[in-house]
């Protein structure tokens, strides 16, 4: 189905014209069909299938056409920086023959020139929670008149913490009877259900299956290897494919920046970018990237969000990620709207605990392989320290309101109770890592990396086996609950009895000479057993 074929605005046909767009996606034809009858949308959709000018386009065709949201707003909230971006970029492409003007509003950047983009007025509000949460309490950003709501990528947003900063701006919002909302999200976890439950009107559901993108598109491969060859095979598979332009996904951010010094040391040309990176420096990274100045970028998963490149010929997993869901993320990137790619994954002793998930993901096996020393390349890097720098973003605002969250935001990143910064990510931190202990005591060692690796609902079920009524480990829980609860009364009993004890020693050290006196005359009488025993004669 072609656009064309949709009852559209002369001006936006022209805008969809310019940015090339001319057949529907499945996401794209089912997005409009039931959006444009004014209906809410529940959609389940991979990242790269057209959903944002799905919903863009919907959003200002109903702007152009009806009246009773004439003057009124679109708002669209993103969980990264750069897919604000994006979506701005990608709105104004459409909006370019309307008079609908478009801005977004993120964190890392100063105020002023936000909020003197509010003040001339804007149709198309997108933002980060943090950024629009701020802007809405310090009065610059009216949010009453929002006709339109959209949340993208939402599984994301819940798994970077924002579903409580979500609930706070929903609430200054007009109630959902007097808004379309749209919800896209990758997977539909409980927190995703919960949030088009509660804050939309008998949404229409729209699955798009990722089968095809994952599995037919795009040519996988699977090395086993050994973590210390992996930098060797990670650098024979560039030199053997010569990829025009490459994304490396690591884990960790510490990772992704030793692994870009490494290659460039290797003479492999490559940038790294993670979220601990001042904005305007990831923004001039990507931009770079796009152009194709830079054909290799090594990131993790929450940097990676918004990375939309055409033609992008090869993802490698250095890691495998530790969620299923996030492997389809990854290599979906290099088959963007039907195209084929390439994606090679690392596999090596610390990570493999995570591939059965994904392949039942998936639905298939990868196709894999030991590597061996002939698909490796020396490793110039070898033995050199890498040094990681500490990155931090901080306001660059100097108005009075700028200095203000300059305040706020160093409380938050000195372990301050206020605002949406460090402290929320530590405190998850913790919280993940106590829920680690547990599972490595209850059960074991080797599964408790095993558990780290299920997806929520796995583990839940392992926990309601373990731990539900009538179960072994619900028995075992409560024998060992009252094992400690004997231990921590028999703990208490010292602590009564502190002065008895104190009156106990120093009767004890008053009769310290008598004491010995005793204790040698016990081992006199030991050695003269042993001497009898051996036919001496007691003296």
């Amino acid at each position: 189905m072609n656009f064309t074929d949709f009852v559209l605005q002369e001006e936006l046909l022209k805008g969809i014209s310019d940015s090339g767009y001319v057949s529907c996606t499945p996401v794209q034809e089912q997005v409009l069909q039931n959006s444009l009858e004014g209906r809410d949308l529940y959609v389940q959709s991979q990242t790269g299938t057209g959903k944002t000018a799905a919903y863009l386009i919907s959003i200002i065709q109903e702007m152009l056409t009806r009246g009773e949201v004439s003057g009124k707003k679109a708002l669209v909230m993103v969980p990264t920086r750069e897919l604000a971006v994006q979506v701005q970029e990608e709105a104004q492409k459409l909006c370019k023959y309307t008079s609908l003007k478009c801005d977004s509003f993120y964190g890392g950047v100063g105020y002023d020139k936000q909020i003197a983009s509010l003040k001339k007025g804007v149709d198309f509000l997108i933002g980060t929670p943090g950024r629009v949460i701020d802007l809405q309490k310090s009065g610059q950003m009216d949010l009453s008149s929002v006709a339109f709501l959209v949340i993208d990528e939402a599984d994301r947003m819940f798994d970077m913490g924002f579903y409580p900063d979500l609930r706070e701006l929903l609430k200054v919002l007009p109630v959902p009877e007097k808004r379309q909302t749209m919800l896209f999200s990758a997977t539909l976890n409980t927190y995703v259900k919960n949030l088009a439950w509660e804050y939309t009107r008998n949404p229409a559901e729209i699955t798009i299956q990722a089968e095809n993108i994952t599995v037919d598109e795009i040519d996988q491969s699977l090395y086993h290897v050994s973590s210390d060859d992996k930098i060797k095979l990670l650098l024979g598979i560039i030199t053997r494919e010569n990829p025009e332009s490459l994304i490396i996904f690591c884990n960790t951010k510490r990772s992704c920046e030793v692994i870009s010094k490494r290659l460039n040391l290797n003479g492999v040309e490559s940038e790294f970018i993670i979220g601990d990176l001042p904005q305007k420096k990831r923004l001039a990274i990507m931009d770079r990237f796009k152009e194709g100045k830079i054909k290799c970028l090594v990131a993790t998963d929450v940097a990676a969000r918004g990375i939309d490149v055409n033609d992008l010929a090869m993802v490698i997993n250095y890691d495998i990620p530790n969620e299923a869901e996030n492997y389809v993320h990854r290599i979906g990137r290099t088959a963007r709207a039907g195209k084929s790619g390439k994606a090679y994954t690392l596999c090596c002793e610390q990570d493999v605990y995570s591939l059965p998930a994904i392949e039942r993901y998936i639905g298939k096996s990868i196709p894999s392989q030991v590597a061996d020393s002939s698909l490796m390349v020396e490793d110039k890097s070898q033995g050199i320290y890498i040094r990681t720098e500490n990155y931090h973003e901080d306001y660059h605002d100097k108005s009075e309101y700028g200095r203000k969250k300059q305040r706020e935001y160093e409380e938050r990143h000195r372990g301050g109770k206020s605002g949406r910064g460090k402290g929320r990510y530590s405190s998850k931190n913790k919280a993940a890592s106590s829920e680690y202990k547990r599972d490595r005591r209850v059960y074991g060692e080797g599964d408790a990396d095993r558990l780290a690796s299920m997806s929520t609902e796995e583990r839940m079920k392992l926990y309601k086996e373990k731990y539900g009524a009538g179960s072994s480990g619900a028995k075992a829980s409560g024998k060992k609950n009252g094992s400690n609860q004997k231990n921590q009364a028999s703990r208490k009993q010292p602590q009564k009895n502190q002065r008895t004890a104190a009156q106990h020693n120093n009767g004890k050290r008053k009769n310290e000479p008598a004491v010995k006196n005793a204790q040698k005359n016990q081992k006199k009488g030991l050695f003269a057993k042993i001497k009898s025993f051996f036919g001496g004669k007691e003296k």
